[in-house]
């Protein structure tokens, strides 16, 4: 008597159906570790009285209030201008949700999950506080001048990271499982 494999247990069908729960651990631990770090920074290193922290030659703890979006664009909107990043920040987590239920590896479903817990950390800030906690500060003393990165936090990292993952992954084509579906 021979067992046939039950539709979920089969490499080609089980293995989808975890991507979402592996984006969506990739996005919680995103998330917990920003919000963390942004607890510290404010409470438990207490930045916004010390203004700046020098870590490394390259990197400081610098505090900046953000009240745009990436790079401190779209700066402009007024006081309900936090309220509505919020809400486009939200309705593109929605999207990104979606997306990771579709994910077709774990590399879309890590950045997918990373991007939208980063952005998921920068709403709380904005609506807790009304900007956005960035401190990270990494720059560069040449000979030929001085080069600053903007001061940015661990949501952006990911949200950064997880944009050039799936940029690198849509690179490369993908080889299917189906021989009726034209192979690209």
């Amino acid at each position: 008597m021979s067992v046939r494999p039950t539709p979920a247990s089969t490499p080609e069908r089980g293995t989808p159906k975890r991507l979402p729960r592996i984006g969506l651990i990739a996005g919680f631990t995103t998330l917990v570790a920003d919000q963390a770090s942004k607890w510290w920074i404010l409470d438990g290193l207490d930045l916004p009285d010390l203004h700046q922290v020098v870590l490394l030659p390259f990197l400081n703890f610098t505090m900046v209030w953000n009240r745009g979006v990436t790079f401190g664009l779209l700066n402009g909107f007024g006081q309900a201008g936090h309220f509505i990043l919020a809400a486009v920040s939200l309705t593109v987590v929605v999207g990104l949700l979606f997306w990771l239920r579709r994910a077709e590896s774990s590399i879309i479903a890590i950045a997918t999950g990373s991007i939208a817990g980063g952005a998921i950390g920068n709403v709380i800030d904005r609506l807790r506080f009304g900007a956005v906690v960035d401190f990270i500060h990494a720059h560069a003393d040449t000979p030929w001048g001085d080069y600053s990165w903007y001061v940015f936090n661990v949501a952006d990292a990911a949200i950064v990271c997880g944009v050039i993952a799936l940029v690198f992954d849509s690179q490369f084509p993908r080889k299917t499982l189906d021989p009726d579906r034209p192979r690209e």
